[in-house]
């Protein structure tokens, strides 16, 4: 499928969500888009057609969102198969424009910074990664999330933080996209929380991957400990609010001291005269 019919169909696919036809309609898109689209980096970059279907993963008829899951799922692995069988380097032997040269002795070397004082600039770390500063920003915060307090390899934690910030874009970019911003925000707040510093371990250390961290709600974001003292204190306000309380009346033979109506609620107490 040509660029320009891609085109068309991206522009056929948001109509038909927009005007909210039938589900049938948009299925017949989705899998036009599906046998019909080879994905190449730079296809899916100027036509946006990754974005404009991973919109439809949130569409309330399941045959569409799970349709839609599924080719962003197939684009994104054919993606990243197209690059890693890239060759590193190229003819002359240099590394390509943008992709730090990766060896055994890069990856093994340590950053000279105090892990308490890490950034991406104190580590001379080159966060052009993919053409856009505003996502080469966005990389360097990640960056800066994850170095904190860390003695990972400054190689190993750009790579992280890249497919981050990559996993980021393709389900809320493009860059342009506030919600986009936002979470990268969120992502970074998270990540420098000194409360919770086994979530970096997690993410660096490959537990946790790009494209689940990018998704995983405020709730799962929290540290085990945390999430303990939500429930105790969850329990505990449980505990009080099932507490019983003492039995009121309303008289109306007594008369309010503060605003003389004669309708006044009390309580009795039983207590014990002196033995």
């Amino acid at each position: 499928m040509e660029t320009k019919e891609v085109n068309e169909k991206s522009k056929a696919l948001q109509k038909a969500t927009a005007a909210g036809e039938l589900p049938e309609n948009i299925v017949q898109i989705l899998n036009d888009l599906k046998t019909g689209v080879v994905p190449t980096e730079d296809l899916l970059r100027s036509t946006k057609i990754g974005v404009i279907v991973n919109r439809s993963k949130q569409h309330k008829n399941p045959e569409v969102a799970r349709l839609a899951n599924e080719i962003v799922k197939k684009w994104r692995d054919d993606i990243n198969k197209q690059k890693a069988s890239t060759p590193s380097k190229n003819m002359n032997g240099a590394s390509p424009k943008g992709t730090p040269p990766s060896s055994s002795a890069d990856d093994k070397s340590k950053s000279s910074v105090p892990p308490a004082e890490r950034t991406w600039k104190k580590d001379g770390i080159d966060r052009a990664r993919t053409g856009q500063s505003t996502r080469d920003n966005c990389i360097g915060l990640i960056y800066d999330g994850l170095c904190q307090h860390s003695t990972v390899p400054p190689n190993t934690v750009l790579n992280v933080a890249a497919s981050v910030e990559r996993a980021a874009f393709a389900e809320y970019g493009p860059e342009t996209n506030e919600t986009y911003k936002s979470k990268i925000r969120s992502l970074y707040q998270n990540l420098k929380n000194k409360s919770n510093p086994k979530l970096r371990t997690r993410i660096l250390g490959g537990e946790i991957s790009p494209e689940r961290f990018v998704v995983m709600t405020h709730e799962e974001l929290k540290s085990a400990e945390r999430r303990a003292e939500d429930d105790k204190l969850i329990q505990d306000n449980m505990n009080m609010a099932m507490a019983p309380q003492a039995e009121r009346s309303i008289s109306t033979s007594l008369t309010c001291g503060k605003c003389g109506q004669r309708k006044v609620s009390y309580s009795q107490a039983q207590t014990r005269s002196a033995d």
